[in-house]
């Protein structure tokens, strides 16, 4: 008669029984993919804070950044404080009427020139400071984070 027959699951590949013992596990087998250029040259990295000091192109542009707003700051505090300045003359030739007050023997617009202009400078000066210091750290963040 014909050749024995056997049974199906003799004549499975070995592969075939190991992979169906894979998919009968409860838990999956891991396999560790590598790379073949597990040691690749890596680009070297240059700190934020390099590029300033060697004067790049980048610390170029990181440092002309900083300048613009900074000069934006200036820029923005100075011309309030001329807005307030010239138009404190331009307030007493409008309304003539607050030329003739005094205060404490002296006329208003003497007084308010006189006294109230410095203070105004003054709190100028510090919300310029705080703001620029504030500008500062911002950009020394930007600069750690690269």
């Amino acid at each position: 008669m014909g050749a024995p027959r056997t049974d199906p699951a003799a004549r499975r590949t070995d592969a075939a029984r190991r992979m169906d013992a894979f998919r009968r596990s409860e838990t999956p087998r891991r396999i560790s993919v590598t790379s073949p250029r597990a040691a690749a040259a890596r680009r070297p990295r240059y700190p934020a804070t390099r590029e300033i000091d060697e004067q790049t192109r980048l610390g170029e542009v990181y440092m002309r950044s900083l300048l613009r707003t900074q000069f934006r700051l200036a820029l923005f505090v100075c011309t309030v404080l001329a807005c307030v300045v010239g138009g404190l003359p331009l307030l007493f030739l409008l309304i003539p009427e607050l030329r003739e007050v005094d205060v404490l023997g002296v006329s208003l617009p003497w007084a308010v020139l006189a006294g109230l202009i410095y203070p105004a400078f003054v709190i100028g000066a510090w919300l310029y400071v705080r703001q620029a210091e504030r500008n500062e750290r911002h950009f020394a963040e930007l600069v750690e984070r690269r």
